[in-house]
This record gives C-alpha cells, sequence and structure tokens, in this order.
C-alpha cells in the first residue's frame, strides 16, 4: 500500500499547490465612458429615406453620441465614439480628428467613429459641395426652393454643434481615465435577416431572404473597475441596419433602446453600439413600434447572456493603424449616355444623370476612385477590430473573420460605417449580382458625386489593406 498511499499524497499536496497558486495579475488598463445628447434642439429634415418631405414631427427618444477612451500600460490611448446618426460625412471626420491629433496628440489611427445608422435622425449633409468656384446645392428635391437655404442654415448649424459635443465628450473622457479591466465575449441574436432576395428574373428585391447569408454574432468589450467587479460600460457590435421604422420622429431604432434597456437594467453603465458589416441586412419583422422595442430588448438581453458567456480577459498593448485606401470605380458614363439617361421617366434616374452631367461640366472629367478609410485596432493578442468606411455588406464580416482569425490569436471582430460613410460597400458577389446594394443605390448618395459602380476589385483592395494594416501591427 505505500506506493498508493505515497501517490496519493503527492496528488493532495499538487492539488493543493494549484489551488494556491494566485490568479494572473489583470492587464492594467485605464478607462472612461462619456455619453452626451445630441437630438437636434427644433426641428430638422430627417435623414434616411428620401420619401420624407419635411422637418421631423416629435421626439421619441434622444439620440447620443458615446466615447470611450482607453489606455494601455504602456501609455498608448485609443479614442471609440459611437454615433446615433444615420452617417459620418468624412468633413465630420476630419474635424474630430483635427481636434483630438492638435489637442491630445492622438494618431488618426487611434480615433474610431461609428454610426448606428438609425434612419430616424436629422439630416447632416443635405448639399454636395461643387467646384472651388461654384456655391453649394441643395440636393433633395423635396426641399422648395424657397426653403434650400434655411435647411442649409440648419444642418451646418446642427453640425457645428455637434463638432463641439463630440470634441468635448473626448476631452473628458481622456481627462477622467481610471484604472480598470477589460474584457471580451459575445453571444448572438437572431432578429437581423438578409434583404438581397433573389427573383426569377435575375433581379433582386429588397425584402426578407432568410437563406441569405448573415453573422448574427454579437461582439461585446466589457469595461470593468480596478477590481473587475462593477461593469462601467460595453460596446456591443450587431450586423444589422437600424431600419425597424421610418416615420416622422427621433429616435434611435433598435440601436437606441437597446442601449436604453441595458442602460437601464445595469444603472450606471454606459451602452454603446458600433455598427457591423450591415449593408445587406434588415431587421424583421418591421415598420411597427413594438417591433421596434423588442429588437432593442432582444439584443439587450443577448448583451447580459454575452457578459454570462465565460467573459475573457482583455490584455494590450494596444496598436492602431488607418489608411484611406483608394477604391477604383467601373468605367463611368459618357456625355452622350447621361444625356440620353437625363430623359428618363425615372425621377431618380433623371436627377442622377443630371448631377453627373454638372460634375462633367464642371471638373471635366470624373473621379477615377474614392478613398474607403480602413482601420486597424489591435488589443495585444486578445482581440483585433477591423473597420472599414462606408455601409459594409456581410461577405466581408465572412470573410475576414476566417482569413484574419487563420493569422492572430485572440477574437475578430469587423466594423462598417466607420469613419466615413459615403455609399455602400458591396462584395465582388454583390458587384457582380447587381440590385440594390450593388448598384442602383449610387444615384440616391448625395455625400459626394459617385460616377457609376465600384469595380469588382473593391472586395480584394480592401481586404488586402485589412491584412497590410493588421500584418503591421503584428510586426510591432
Amino acid at each position: 500500500m505505500r506506493p498508493l498511499t505515497l501517490a496519493l499524497v503527492t496528488l493532495l499536496t499538487l492539488t493543493a499547490s494549484i489551488a494556491a497558486a494566485p490568479a494572473p495579475t489583470p492587464y492594467l488598463w485605464k478607462a472612461s465612458s462619456v455619453s452626451t445628447t445630441i437630438t437636434p434642439d427644433k426641428p430638422m429634415w430627417m435623414a434616411g429615406y428620401a420619401s420624407r418631405k419635411g422637418p421631423f414631427e416629435s421626439v421619441r427618444q434622444d439620440l447620443h453620441a458615446k466615447t470611450l477612451a482607453l489606455e494601455d500600460a504602456d501609455g498608448q490611448r485609443l479614442v471609440i465614439v459611437t454615433l446615433d446618426l444615420v452617417g459620418i460625412p468624412r468633413s465630420l471626420r476630419d474635424a474630430i480628428e483635427k481636434h483630438t491629433t492638435t489637442k491630445h496628440k492622438l494618431p488618426p489611427g487611434s480615433l474610431l467613429l461609428n454610426a448606428s445608422h438609425t434612419h430616424s435622425g436629422p439630416m447632416i449633409r443635405s448639399y454636395k459641395p461643387r467646384a472651388k468656384d461654384q456655391p453649394e446645392q441643395a440636393i433633395s428635391s423635396k426641399i422648395a426652393a424657397e426653403n434650400e437655404q434655411q435647411v442649409l442654415d440648419d444642418v451646418r448649424a446642427y453640425n457645428t454643434r455637434l463638432v463641439k459635443k463630440i470634441t468635448s465628450s473626448i476631452d473628458q473622457a481622456l481627462a477622467t481615465l481610471a484604472p480598470a479591466q477589460l474584457k471580451y465575449s459575445f453571444a448572438r441574436c437572431g432578429f437581423s435577416m438578409n434583404r438581397r432576395n433573389p427573383q426569377a428574373n435575375g433581379s433582386f428585391k429588397n425584402s426578407p431572404n432568410p437563406d441569405g447569408p448573415v453573422d448574427q454574432a454579437v461582439p461585446t468589450l466589457q469595461i470593468y473597475d480596478a477590481e473587475g467587479k462593477k461593469l462601467k460600460s460595453v460596446l456591443f457590435g450587431y450586423a444589422c441596419h437600424a431600419t425597424t421604422m421610418g416615420d416622422m420622429t427621433v429616435h434611435g431604432d433598435w440601436p437606441g433602446y437597446a442601449q436604453q434597456y441595458f442602460e437601464t437594467d445595469h444603472p450606471g453603465t454606459v451602452a454603446m453600439f458600433m455598427n457591423g458589416c450591415s449593408g445587406d441586412q434588415n431587421p424583421y419583422p418591421r415598420r411597427k413600434v413594438d417591433y421596434m422595442e423588442k429588437h432593442g430588448r432582444a439584443m439587450a438581453t443577448a448583451i447580459d447572456a454575452a457578459i454570462f458567456a465565460n467573459p475573457v480577459p482583455v490584455n494590450g498593448p494596444l496598436r492602431a493603424l488607418l489608411d484611406w485606401t483608394p477604391v477604383a470605380y467601373d468605367t463611368p458614363p459618357t456625355k452622350a449616355e447621361l444625356l440620353k439617361r437625363q430623359l428618363s421617366k425615372d425621377h431618380y434616374e433623371k436627377r442622377y444623370a443630371t448631377f453627373l452631367l454638372e460634375d462633367l461640366k464642371h471638373n471635366g472629367s470624373f473621379a477615377k476612385s474614392y478613398p474607403v478609410p480602413v482601420q486597424v485596432i489591435r488589443f495585444g493578442d486578445s482581440l483585433t477590430l477591423a473597420a472599414i468606411g462606408g455601409e459594409v455588406v456581410i461577405d466581408y464580416s465572412h470573410r475576414l473573420k476566417k482569413e484574419l482569425g487563420e493569422k492572430n490569436k485572440g477574437a475578430i471582430w469587423i466594423a462598417g460605417y466607420s469613419n466615413d460613410v459615403m455609399c455602400y460597400i458591396p462584395s465582388k458577389r454583390v458587384v457582380k449580382e447587381g440590385g440594390y446594394e450593388g448598384e442602383t443605390s449610387m444615384r440616391y448618395v448625395r455625400s459626394s458625386i459617385h460616377p457609376t459602380t465600384w469595380s469588382t476589385a473593391i472586395e480584394e483592395t480592401l481586404v488586402k489593406k485589412v491584412h497590410q494594416l493588421n500584418d503591421q501591427l503584428r510586426s510591432k
């Protein structure tokens, strides 16, 4: 019995030793979150749906800009700003970046802006810039000529206040950094559905397609106090349009209600939504306030599930890079083709052709490419976040999760709607298929003049840039 007794004593001693071993020391972070209201202070024209014919009628829910500031053990900082707005104009990104670079010496790659894409917020760009010697021109045909100047004045005034509120929030967040622990986990939520429904004639209808690709993951970055006990804020993501409702009231749609419900359930916590690759994803069912609230409650529950589902510590160091990547357009139309299209009975096709002819007249030629922002942020080997500008379709999420996951340790998080939301960002597949996201949506875009659809090379161009930035950060 002696060998057995000796083995038992050894096992008990080893077990006691393991049980007594101290837990790993959490990585030393500093963090702070700030929320500010950005609801317009008077009725304005709304963004998101061209059918609206006047200013909003009431406010159902306040809109917010929320800032998360982080600092790693080496003093490297990151600022993430989420906005209950339809998009982010490049001019807004430039103004905020100028402030953070000048006042806080923050590198451009360490500033990330993301829009929820609610279609129930204010119009933030109601005009297109002309050539340098031309005045700004109102672009909504729904606005009567005598009201155009007032609409432009309202948008300028709102944007001026918006920049001040966001930069003030960033200042406050960076000034109140406090010791924190970061954790990551994810759950799933099921109300998103692909909206590219293939038809018998080869076209695509914007309607529920339960067989289409989706990504229903709900990634969460959780910020706790220094002891890791009290939840201070949570950044959560999802790939789904914020288009449950399209009435004449202001609200954050389902992301707004998800944040509201989670903050009510967790007093003192700031909830922030980061939009994913939602370009071809809609919430279903739609068109009832009750559905919007239910989707918000489902998402708040999913965040709780993610927090419950064994979150893992997030380590540093922080590393981030941003690049404005030229993405080529396809072959532009000729002047003769545009003159023919200008005679179309389709109002939007006619208007689009008119804008392109004006652009050709003033500038002599069409732009050959557009700079799409691509950003990669690495939290040590714990988490990699890749953020792309525009309304990115779901194919990018699937591909980049797989490809980055084969290279990197830790979790992979893919976001769209970041830093500049200029138009849809289709995959090669979607460009070839056409439909709204791949083709016809370009005629509705007025943040800049897109002379035609994207080249089929768009996917390879953007994915290649994500890999380049990721590889640069891995080598540091």
